[in-house]
């Protein structure tokens, strides 16, 4: 089954309606993740993204993660969905030539070379700007295209250490850790490169005029670090690493193992909520005034209420915690792995594992569905991941209205 039909597993699909981004031609010339995650979210939404890769090798994503059955990766076959496959040498003089062709029938552009590298090869905003004044164009760099630092090679990893949430991530005093997944950062400036995107397409709308969006690494991972920049401009407060515990604004506020050898969260952010938690635990005194029934007082002494809150989840369960959780509307849910995200009846309900075949394979591949959900108009997954070049063909014969000549004299001089 395709993400196009509505069977389990599948996102709802109204077949009659044009998806929002419908009409929208997208270049992503990206390599990884970054600005490609971009080109990806608008493809779900409807818009045609070709994604234009070097003749030899293609996009590094190919070989970035677990290898699939039909030679690229899964993490390629995943996040590459819907997107045409065109190689084009871009440091060939006729390449440049159907670059620029292609750019002047393009909408948005995604790009995420190192700063300066598309000027050196003759490509920078202010050439591709005098051939499409309406183009939006999307430049990803870890350090952005201004200040010391945007020569600098950014890569995740190191915009989580520089944009501050790599120091905060591990136990107190250890070792900081990776934040979850290594190419959050990627994800997160993908994100936020879309948001930019889709602001640019409307003022284009209103004005004919295209622009550029300038996104950093760092600035996105950095823009989601709650009140650290208020905190010590006003009191020199440095937040340290808390582990699995966040004792300077809640108590309980963390994650606590259970008898079977599995993880619950808990969140107690307020009182009302742990008097909830001290009902699931059946001890409700501990509540009370002259306990640990006030915030400031259950801060004061962190420690005490987590080692309590500890035991009572070593001495049960996950099931049994979570199911004590749930009756008295205590803020609580399972450390799932990928295993418990597969059984897991919330996922299967919201549609959040799509089953997509592949017809390089023959079988189907389970990947994440599309998010956000329109209720009107919601996103698709049409394909996986193309084969290099699969569509270099169609899309110069289609769009630039090259002849089956022109291509093979293309493709024999390597242009493509």
């Amino acid at each position: 089954m395709t993400g196009d039909q509505a069977q389990p597993g599948s996102p709802p699909v109204h077949a009659a309606t044009p998806l929002p981004l419908a009409g929208i031609r997208v270049v992503d010339v990206a390599t990884i993740i970054a600005a490609p995650f971009c080109a990806t979210l608008l493809g779900e939404f409807g818009a045609d993204v070709l994604k234009v890769e070097h003749p030899v090798g293609g996009d590094g994503l190919r070989r970035f993660g677990t290898p699939s059955q039909r030679g690229d990766t899964l993490t390629w076959v995943s996040e590459a969905r819907n997107k045409r496959s065109v190689t084009l040498d871009l440091r060939h003089p006729d390449g440049m030539r159907l670059f620029k062709a292609l750019i002047a029938e393009t909408d948005v552009l995604c790009e995420n070379f190192r700063t300066g590298t598309l000027e050196k090869w003759g490509l920078g905003w202010d050439v591709l700007r005098a051939i499409n004044p309406r183009l939006i164009m999307l430049r990803v760099t870890g350090y952005g295209q201004t200040g010391p630092y945007k020569d600098r090679p950014g890569f995740a990893r190191v915009a989580h250490a520089v944009g501050g949430i790599a120091y905060l991530a591990g136990m107190p005093k250890g070792t900081p850790v990776t934040p979850g997944s290594t190419t959050l950062g990627d994800y997160m400036t993908g994100l936020y490169g879309c948001l930019g995107v889709l602001m640019a397409l409307r003022h284009r709308d209103r004005t004919g005029e295209g622009q550029y969006v300038d996104a950093a690494l760092y600035e996105s991972v950095f823009r989601c670090t709650d009140e650290l920049a208020p905190a010590y401009s006003l009191n020199g407060t440095v937040r340290e690493r808390m582990g699995s515990s966040h004792n300077d604004f809640a108590c309980p506020h963390g994650h606590f193992a259970t008898k079977d050898g599995k993880w619950v969260a808990i969140s107690c952010a307020t009182d009302k909520l742990f008097a909830r938690l001290t009902q699931a635990m059946g001890r409700p005194e501990l509540a009370s005034s002259s306990t640990y029934g006030e915030q400031k007082v259950r801060l004061a002494h962190a420690h005490a209420v987590n080692e309590i809150v500890r035991d009572w989840c070593g001495s049960l369960t996950r099931e049994e915690v979570l199911t004590r959780c749930y009756a008295t509307d205590t803020p609580a849910g399972p450390l799932n792995n990928i295993a418990d995200i597969f059984g897991d009846r919330q996922f299967h309900a919201r549609r959040n594992l799509v089953a997509i075949d592949d017809p390089l394979t023959g079988e189907a591949m389970v990947v994440p569905s599309v998010v956000p959900r329109l209720s009107e108009t919601p996103g698709s997954i049409r394909s996986l991941g193309p084969t290099l070049g699969q569509h270099t063909d169609e899309v110069l014969h289609e769009v630039l209205g090259l002849d089956e000549a022109a291509i093979a004299d293309l493709r024999a001089r390597r242009v493509i």
